[in-house]
This record gives C-alpha cells, structure tokens and sequence, in this order.
C-alpha cells in the first residue's frame, strides 16, 4: 500500500526557543463536522485557520497558534488547547476581554472557551503531560436527531461487560501498531501509555473515556472500532491481548467513525512540578 502523500510528515524539531513578546494559553471548543480538522489545510479548511483570521483582527502582528494536539476531519474537540505569542505593545487586552473579542470573529461552531496570559515560556505541546478523548456511541434502534452529528449509532444490542473486560487490556504500555492507521510518514515509536480506558453507560448512550500520555494517528477509533465489535461478539474480550502483540492493523477491529470522537482533555503539570514532556512529542497524536 502506498502511504498517504497528501499528509505531510511533522518535523521533529528541538523544542523551540521562546519567541519574545506576550504568550497567551486558549482552550478551544469545536464541532469537527463541518472542518478538515484541526490544522491549516491546503484543500479544506481547519479550525486553525479560522481562529487565526479572527486574531488577525486583533493583533497587528498575525500571531501563529501552536496546538496541543491535532484532530482529523470531522473530530471534535472539548479542550484543545493552544498558544500564541504577540509582541509587548500588543499585549493589553485581559483574558477575559480576550475572549470576547475572539469569539466575536468566530463562527457558532468554533468557540473560546477560556483565555489567560501564561509564562512566556508556556508550550501547549511540548508542556502537556497527557490527554483525554471521549467518545460516544448511541446503542438503540432509533437515532437521536440531537446527536447526529456527536454519536456513532450503532442498532445491534451492546455487551458492556465483554467490553469493559476486553476494554482493560488497552490499560499500560503497549505497542498500539495494531491500532494505528498509516499517517503516510515514518514514526520512531507505536509504543504508547494508557492510563484509563473506561465505558460509562447512560441509557443509550456509551462514553468510551480514554486517557494517555499520547496517541497515534486514528488509534482511539481503532480501539473503540474493537471493543464495539467485542460488544457485538465479533470478537472475545480476551483476543484485544493476542491483537496487539501481532503488531499488524489487519489482525484488530474496525475503525470507528470520526463523528462520536471529542478530545475532550489536555493536562499540564502544576505550577509547583516540573514539566514532564509526552513519550514522543515530535511525533504528536494526530485523531
């Protein structure tokens, strides 16, 4: 199979130095339904350059975000967090003000959810220490109109205990090549840190909570595809440990759909520990 052309490979660059200027941190919320992701595009349009033209209407400078994650086409996002940096003279405006002024430029579906300055030394990627991803199932015959465009309707009855079992296995460090999709470059690791993979239910509705130090390009919906065709008795729950020791995509599930996926979570260190970088951070999660 030939890789991907049209995704270009990340450059795993040195942290870089602190650009001089003001930084601020934002936390953005989105529906994915209507982007090409999250970052700039040369056919389509990401979230990030929307929120980038509506910065450009309040700094001069045209300041450039960095994410903390990326988010494939239709992917949404709860807690994408990201920063920019603008020179002194620009820096005047509270965050609170700033996030008025920015969600002013935005469109519905696009929206700040909390802005502040942060250390001029603050990176949204390189600072963060670990992520949360949800993702939603609705399991009954009918489909809620509400989540149409948030759920994966799945109609067959699911078994939740086959996939919380089968759902625990994922827990800890494994090689997750299984799980992964082909990005269309090289990676140095598929070696990845769960800490949680828990399933809540609410009526209808499943919520796959998944947390780790960081994620491989279409792994969540990789591991959500297997537990759901585990809750479907296409496979046991104890065949998740026999998938990710072959090492090979073709041994797992399915791919869930893009729509039921929200990163939901970015986590920093305290103020008073130390940054503790991702596993991989030039090779960031890409959902």
């Amino acid at each position: 199979m030939k890789p991907n052309t049209s995704r270009r490979p990340p450059k795993p660059l040195p942290r870089p130095d602190p650009v001089p200027g003001r930084r601020f941190k934002l936390v953005i919320a989105y529906d994915g339904s209507g982007f090409a992701g999250w970052q700039r595009q040369k056919i389509g349009t990401g979230v990030q350059e929307i929120v980038e033209v509506a910065l450009e209407k309040l700094f001069p400078s045209r300041p450039i975000l960095h994410s903390s994650s990326r988010t494939d086409t239709g992917v949404h996002a709860r807690g994408m967090v990201a920063h920019f940096t603008v020179p002194p003279a620009e820096a005047r405006l509270t965050g609170r003000k700033l996030l008025l002024a920015i969600n002013a430029h935005l469109p519905e579906t696009i929206r700040v959810m909390a802005a502040a300055r942060t250390t001029d030394t603050f990176h949204a990627r390189f600072d963060a220490t670990g992520k949360q991803y949800r993702y939603h199932v609705w399991n009954h015959p009918a489909l809620d109109p509400l989540r149409r465009t948030t759920a994966w309707h799945v109609t067959r009855t699911l078994d939740l205990a086959a996939m919380r079992t089968a759902a625990q296995h994922f827990v800890g460090r494994h090689d997750f090549r299984s799980f992964t999709a082909n990005p269309g470059y090289a990676r140095d690791s598929t070696v990845r840190h769960l800490t949680r993979c828990d399933i809540v239910r609410s009526g209808p509705e499943f919520r796959f909570i998944i947390e780790g130090e960081g994620f491989l390009y279409k792994m969540c919906r990789g591991i959500v595809g297997t537990l759901v065709q585990v809750g479907l008795g296409r496979f046991p729950p104890d065949e998740v440990r026999t998938m990710l020791a072959q090492l090979d995509r073709r041994v797992a599930g399915m791919t869930a759909p893009a729509l039921g996926l929200v990163l939901w979570q970015v986590y920093y260190p305290k103020k008073s520990a130390p940054a503790k970088p991702t596993a991989n951070p030039a090779d960031p999660d890409d959902e």
